[in-house]
């Protein structure tokens, strides 16, 4: 009897010990599968979020939007670009063109009688060490009057340092009226040409002339210009005949012109 009740007893034993067991491992594989289903469901909220982050990045760059990707693609490029030395950040300036040389202008001033004093005045006021000068006083003036003209320009100091300034000393007869004037003028090209070196312009002035603007001035406004620019209009163009033909009928026949 005593046999039978320790047999039942361990019976009982064994049978709630496997009970207990399999509840245990019941409830850790419930807690378990608890865990598990906590993770999905965050796990499942994010893989959706990128997915239309996704979607929403890939409509954007059809419609040349730039992405945040290309900008971070960009920025990590300039910053693997930039250096920490500043002579990289440094650039040279761009060169400017040179500047064109001056040009040189030959000057022949002209005077009659009792312009001595004021054909001085006009070639100090014209002189530039670039340039050439030829002066004359026609056979009106006086001898002394040639004379002090000749020795102001052989004894100015400047004038003796740079060797620009001529003097036609043999006086020409100018009537300002024929021929007389143009020879004359011819005559102090041909001594340009000759001794004055090279220069651009010649300009005929009289004494009664005055610059308004300096000789500086003067040579960069003409340093832009071609060399070859001709200032004389030689054309065989007669339009102001015409003008003058037009005009004369509008004073024999007045009604022509309304």
């Amino acid at each position: 009897m005593k046999r039978l009740k320790n047999y039942y007893n361990s019976k009982r034993f064994s049978s709630t010990t496997s009970t207990t067991t399999s509840s245990t491992t019941t409830i850790s594989t419930t807690i378990c599968g608890f865990e598990r289903r906590k993770w999905i469901f965050p796990f499942a909220i994010i893989s959706i979020f990128s997915l239309f982050f996704l979607f929403l990045t890939t409509l954007t760059t059809q419609y040349s939007t730039p992405s945040i990707f290309s900008f971070v693609r960009s920025t990590g490029s300039l910053t693997k670009s930039s250096s920490i030395f500043v002579e990289s950040k440094l650039h040279p300036l761009p060169v400017s063109p040179p500047l064109p040389p001056p040009p040189r202008f030959a000057y022949l001033i002209s005077g009659s009688s009792g312009d001595g004093e004021r054909l001085k005045r006009t070639l100090l006021a014209l002189y530039h060490p670039l340039n050439q000068y030829v002066v004359h006083l026609d056979l009106e003036s006086s001898v002394e009057e040639r004379v002090e003209l000749e020795t102001f320009v052989d004894g100015y100091e400047i004038f003796m340092e740079f060797k620009n300034v001529r003097m036609i000393k043999k006086a020409n007869l100018v009537t300002y009226r024929g021929p007389t004037m143009v020879a004359n003028t011819l005559h102090a090209a041909a001594v340009l040409l000759k001794d004055g070196g090279v220069w651009d312009w010649f300009i005929n002035l009289s004494a009664s002339d005055y610059p308004l603007v300096t000789q500086d001035d003067l040579l960069h406004t003409f340093s832009y210009l071609p060399r070859d620019l001709n200032f004389i209009d030689h054309t065989s163009n007669i339009g102001w005949k015409e003008a003058t033909s037009y005009f004369d009928v509008g004073l024999k026949e007045p009604s022509r012109l309304l």
